[in-house]
């Protein structure tokens, strides 16, 4: 097993904290690497579960990030517990305050028309030595057209970021990373889901108690009850059986 991943319903999560992956962020980019990174609620790790193609996108990236105080959980009866969760909406506004020392370059790309603009504006207030090298939000589609396609990919390619953030809600996020990450020119592309909003302040985020007990979900879903309530109330509660069924196995496979 690796030490450094934890093996959750098939998908390879990352066991480090928030600090321990900001350094290793900043090792890539110091050494000129190009990584893909993804950030993996417990809803994706059941998409995962259940497709195939989305189980070999995560289990092929640099890593897959902790966002949940149930993986971390899970993490401690399987064995190999992780440090600490790792969420877009914290890594995004740590990280940039490491970007500010480092003069690293950002890009960011997606959310509703305006809400990248709003916050590269705030962060170039409170981060003056970070570089906002660029901003797009395509218009909303399940899949783009080639023509918008290539735009995105020569808007990013021309300023050549550090990190590409992007924002275009998980999975499709992470499969637009994938399908192009051959074509662009960045240290690291990350989907962070709704970050750009939540830190903008466009939209609140749940009380820290919240946060730290595993209830940042209820907080959501209140915001957003007919948009989440599949994935909540129909979708989540499978995580639980499905996680002692392979405490089972592999308990039974040690005996063999």
């Amino acid at each position: 097993m690796d030490t450094n991943t934890v093996n959750i319903l098939s998908v390879n999560v990352s066991t480090s904290d928030l600090y321990e992956t900001i350094q290793i962020f900043k090792q890539w980019i110091k050494s000129g690497e190009k990584k893909r990174v993804c950030v993996t609620p417990v809803n994706c790790i059941l998409w995962a579960y259940k497709n195939k193609s989305l189980r070999e996108l995560y289990n092929t990236s640099a890593m897959n990030l902790a966002d949940g105080v149930p993986l971390i959980w899970a993490s401690g009866l399987l064995g190999n517990r992780i440090r600490g969760r790792v969420t877009g909406l914290d890594l995004l506004p740590e990280f940039s305050k490491v970007g500010n020392i480092e003069k690293y370059r950002f890009f960011f790309l997606g959310a509703k028309e305006g809400v990248a603009e709003t916050l590269a504006q705030q962060f170039l207030y409170k981060f003056p030595d970070l570089k906002i090298v660029g901003t797009y939000s395509p218009p909303f589609a399940e899949k783009f057209s080639d023509d918008e396609n290539e735009k995105m990919i020569s808007l990013v390619n021309t300023v050549k970021p550090n990190v590409l953030w992007v924002s275009l809600t998980a999975p499709k996020q992470d499969y637009w990373i994938f399908e192009n990450f051959d074509r662009l020119n960045v240290n690291i592309a990350i989907g962070v889901g709704g970050a750009f909003e939540v830190t903008a302040g466009l939209i609140k985020r749940a009380p820290g108690w919240m946060q730290r007990s595993g209830l940042e979900w209820f907080f959501r879903f209140l915001q957003e009850p007919r948009r989440l309530f599949k994935r909540y109330f129909v979708e989540a509660p499978q995580f639980i059986p499905l996680l002692f069924l392979q405490k089972v196995k592999t308990m039974m496979s040690n005996f063999k």
